[in-house]
């Protein structure tokens, strides 16, 4: 098996509670308001705000050993650069005030995520980031086009509006090829149990921002347990 394949396995709980979490399904089937998308790009604009400083302090961070993870680091740099001025524009075309959103503060949940993405990278292990980058990049490659699709013709909104799901949809299904060919050269056995466990937690912290949402747009009776 490999380091991914093992990653994948040793995460397969997380992942599935996150995936079934109301707001996500709801999102997929087009079950959203207007009000709760914006909020979502919120939250999103105040983390993806970060992906490119935490990238940077990554490669900054890593030993010399890893050299060839910090040139991996650098082309998801190139991949990431600007991303959140996308979400900005969707924000915009969904009628809202994107300049409020830009100065305005994240959500709790968010706030703590991004918070531990630093931590993970300044004081416990840079690998650990890679965490991170499995938890987003693969809910985007499950649900972000689907999402954006049925929030499209729900919402009545234009493609404008949806930029940002629709881009990380298609993207995210290349890099997850090009994260499996960096992760599978992880041959320390430290490193790959610090990978696993901060993917775990990022499970967690992510899914958490979908929860903290669905208690503000969902109907109480939908939330179920899993809320």
């Amino acid at each position: 098996m490999s380091v991914y394949e093992k990653l994948l396995a040793a995460t397969a709980a997380e992942r599935e509670t996150l995936l079934n979490l109301p707001l996500l399904r709801a999102g997929v089937a087009g079950q959203v308001g207007r009000e709760a998308y914006i909020a979502f790009l919120a939250e999103a604009y105040h983390h993806v705000k970060h992906t490119t400083p935490l990238l940077m302090a990554c490669g900054g961070r890593l030993p010399e050993r890893y050299e060839w993870l910090r040139e991996g680091m650098a082309e998801y740099i190139g991949e990431e650069l600007g991303h959140q001025e996308w979400i900005l524009n969707d924000i915009a075309a969904c009628g809202a005030d994107a300049q409020a959103v830009r100065h305005g503060k994240p959500g709790p949940a968010t706030e703590i995520m991004v918070a531990y993405a630093y931590d993970m990278v300044y004081r416990v292990n840079p690998v650990g980031f890679l965490g991170m980058v499995l938890v987003l990049e693969g809910t985007s490659t499950a649900m972000a086009t689907q999402a954006g699709k049925a929030l499209q013709k729900s919402l009545g909104l234009g493609e404008k509006a949806f930029t940002y799901l629709a881009s990380h949809g298609a993207l995210d299904v290349g890099h997850t090829a090009f994260y499996e060919s960096l992760v599978n050269r992880i041959e320390d056995a430290e490193d790959q149990q610090t990978l696993i466990a901060s993917a775990r937690m990022f499970y967690k912290l992510y899914g958490d921002i979908f929860r903290d949402l669905a208690q503000r747009f969902l109907p109480r009776e939908t939330l179920g347990v899993a809320a």
